[in-house]
């Protein structure tokens, strides 16, 4: 099911059509800048992407939600600089930048988590082999810092240097992640650490890239990331909500995937560390492996320890926080429309 089908809020139609034009915008650059890779990483990425089938016959496509090449364009549009042009080749390719970093992560994401099904149809590594996943999706990180640093665009050196930095940071919210999954006990505040990292930087990014590309001053830009940072925690608090709650016919992953690959997710911490019997029924049901009752059972006592009800205030707290952090870039919130629509958005999604 799509993105416009999955709102019903006013919010949620205005994000709807935001996330659209980005795509209409967006996507045609994206395809020329993937189609230029050599041989079968071209062919990787083009299933990976949804405009090609395995055999290489075409697709109807489905490049996913379009989240953060939407937020370089809002951002650049909520600030003077960047709205007399709305669809400047520069934002544009950096919007491209963006995506093609997103879409790198995920390659490897689906491989380290042995994920086997990613927007409705096998993985890439299920297909290809783990091999070309990945360099495929090495290939795609290169391409986007080439994007940029081809870019004649003023802001183009800067861009470049902050999303580098930004795919380090991710990189060791990952690495985190995986070590995660190997240790006993994980605090709630590294927890919180991590999905930072993997998730929230990228989302600043975004932000930031956004409003570099708009000719912002470095408080301005650094005010956006933030934003971009704490929505993107709200965003990862919802996505470990639907990794544990998700209807499977909507996220295409078995009902409790998270648990069932034991993940030590934020409301999973937060219900290990509670203190409660829930808890503790919690840590033994993850001592081991989990047949179907077992992750029901698994579920139920994140509910009951508190896991469900804190990730969901937790999430509505960091939006609070994203939206003061926002004014600070853009006094005025009615110019960031985009922005508050898609963080809107992300924090009410349930797929």
């Amino acid at each position: 099911m799509g993105t416009t089908e999955a709102m019903t809020t006013g919010e949620g139609h205005e994000a709807a059509a935001l996330l659209e034009r980005t795509r209409e915008t967006v996507n045609p650059e994206l395809r020329r800048t993937v189609e230029s890779l050599p041989g079968s990483m071209k062919r990787v990425a083009m299933y990976h992407f949804g405009w090609e089938q395995a055999d290489g016959t075409p697709a109807a496509g489905n490049a996913g939600k379009a989240i953060r090449p939407a937020l370089v364009l809002a951002a650049a549009r909520a600030l003077p600089g960047g709205r007399d042009d709305k669809e400047a080749e520069g934002v544009v390719r950096a919007a491209v930048a963006v995506e093609l970093a997103h879409n790198f992560t995920l390659l490897h994401d689906d491989v380290i988590d042995k994920d086997r099904k990613r927007r409705g149809r096998p993985t890439a590594w299920t297909v290809f082999g783990i091999p070309d996943a990945i360099i495929t999706g090495d290939a795609m990180m290169a391409l986007a810092l080439r994007l940029l640093a081809e870019d004649p665009h003023p802001a183009s050196a800067a861009a470049s240097g902050r999303l580098a930095a930004c795919v380090i940071e991710l990189c060791a919210g990952q690495q985190a992640d995986c070590a995660f999954e190997q240790r006993p006990y994980v605090s709630l505040d590294e927890c919180l650490t991590m999905a930072t990292a993997k998730t929230g930087a990228l989302l600043g990014c975004a932000c930031a890239l956004g409003a570099l590309y708009a000719g912002a001053g470095p408080d301005e830009v650094d005010a956006m990331d933030a934003f971009g940072r704490e929505a993107g925690l709200a965003f990862q608090l919802i996505d470990d909500l639907i990794g544990i709650w998700g209807d499977p016919g909507h996220t295409g992953k078995p009902a409790g995937a998270d648990l069932i690959a034991r993940k030590k997710s934020l409301p999973v911490v937060a219900a290990l560390t509670s203190g409660t019997a829930a808890g503790e029924q919690l840590a033994a049901l993850y001592a081991g492996p989990m047949t179907g009752d077992d992750v029901r059972a698994a579920a139920d006592a994140v509910d009951r320890a508190g896991g469900r009800d804190w990730a969901q205030a937790h999430a509505a707290d960091r939006m609070g926080r994203a939206v003061q952090l926002l004014s600070r870039a853009v006094p005025d919130l009615g110019a960031a429309g985009g922005l508050l629509a898609l963080a809107e958005f992300v924090t009410r999604r349930t797929r």
